[in-house]
């Protein structure tokens, strides 16, 4: 009776032991971050007794994971700085004004196909004067009988209180204000004269 018993017991434990390792977990894992395979091998796509990490261990997976991450998140750095580069670049353009040339502390540029120079240069040359509001970012140039309203980042040019688009905004560039230069130097009564060819813009007043 007693080793029927124990024959019992033993087999007991023995299908309780079996099912324990049958319905194991295959994420479990060693110190090492792996584990041996024993049990429904074929279904994780593993052969019978092969070790192999899981559930982040140090695994050729994991490093692709890492290193996707890694792409994804230089990706995403790149296409940040894409955003941040410059929609504007130095033009070159050379600005006369009957027939003498404006030096320019800060180089004009061409933006949105539209050549901008500096405000306060344009200005003086053409012996404007100018009112600024920060607040508003409003510009106003005044010569004579003729007044130019113009805003920052805004395409719409007053020229004596009636409005016009303009095919560019003024905008400010490290500091300097930028205005399109065949739209102020028009507004101010002037004659131009744009040359492709030197890259020259000729102004008469």
């Amino acid at each position: 009776m007693k080793k029927r018993a124990l024959t019992g017991t033993l087999a007991i434990l023995l299908v309780l032991s079996s099912a324990s390792i049958v319905s194991a977990h295959p994420g479990r894992t060693d110190a090492n971050g792996g584990h041996t395979c024993w049990t429904n091998c074929s279904k994780w796509g593993l052969e019978y007794g092969e070790y192999h990490y899981h559930n982040g261990g140090s695994s050729s997976s994991g490093s692709s994971s890492s290193s996707n991450t890694s792409k994804n998140s230089s990706s995403s750095k790149s296409s940040t700085r894409k955003s941040a580069v410059p929609t504007y670049k130095a033009s070159g353009l050379k600005v006369y004004i009957n027939g003498q040339k404006i030096s320019f502390n800060s180089e004009p540029v061409i933006y949105q196909n539209t050549n901008l120079v500096p405000l306060r240069e344009i200005a003086e040359g053409l012996g404007a004067t100018i009112t600024y509001d920060k607040d508003t970012g409003t510009i106003g140039v005044t010569k004579k009988n003729h007044k130019i309203t113009l805003t920052i980042g805004s395409k719409t040019v007053f020229y004596n209180g009636t409005s016009e688009t303009a095919s560019a905004a003024p905008k400010v560039i490290k500091g300097v204000t930028y205005v399109p230069a065949q739209v102020f130097a028009r507004g101010l009564g002037a004659g131009i004269e744009y040359s492709s060819s030197s890259n020259s813009l000729k102004i008469s007043i």
